[in-house]
């Protein structure tokens, strides 16, 4: 029998940022301040914030995610999209920003106008290859992902990323834990 049981960590909006904007946001050469290890290896929680503006309204204190990216990316909640005045924000998956929404970065040095990489991260389960062959999944596959509790609920549509360089978590938003009454370190179960 396959296993079917992870867990779970929730995560906040927050923002990666390409080398070239990380430099107009804070100034040439600028390094991150790490100031959390994340789970999956080499991630982490800087101390910096950005300013992240829609066409109505703005999110202050927005989380930056090291290491610099190839692409600056924002994913949001579903519940800023209304404070952002976004209609429609997309759903995709992180590094897939074909169709995302344009957005504006305000950090302490600079102000950059980025005309795609707003979107809400897709759920997902990270593996590395042995736990992707223990849960006797595949890279890409759609799983859904059963939680319990007086809140207990399935969430469908759930990616398995499946690589080298992850570690077995999933990634539900916040939005999503609150839904089910969950925090991060809770555990579901996956259904096929």
């Amino acid at each position: 029998m396959p296993e079917t049981r992870v867990i779970i960590d929730l995560s906040n909006r927050h923002i990666h940022l390409s080398t070239e904007d990380l430099a107009v946001l804070f100034g040439p050469s600028y390094s991150l301040t790490k100031t959390k290890e994340l789970l999956q290896p080499g991630q982490f929680a800087a101390a910096e914030t950005v300013a992240i503006v829609g066409p109505k309204g703005r999110l202050d204190g927005v989380r930056i995610l090291g290491p610099t990216r190839p692409e600056t990316q924002c994913e949001v909640l579903a519940s800023d999209v209304f404070r952002l005045g976004v209609t429609e924000c997309p759903i995709r998956e992180s590094g897939h920003l074909d169709g995302s929404l344009p957005f504006q970065v305000v950090g302490p040095a600079g102000t950059i106008a980025k005309t795609r990489g707003l979107i809400i991260a897709q759920r997902h389960i990270h593996f590395d290859p042995d736990n992707a062959r223990r849960y006797e999944v595949s890279d890409r596959q759609i799983v859904s992902l059963k939680v319990s509790g007086d809140r207990a609920l399935v969430f469908e549509n759930v990616v398995c990323r499946v690589g080298p360089a992850h570690f077995l978590e999933c990634h539900l938003d916040f939005d999503e834990g609150n839904a089910a009454g969950i925090r991060s370190g809770s555990y579901g179960e996956i259904v096929k």
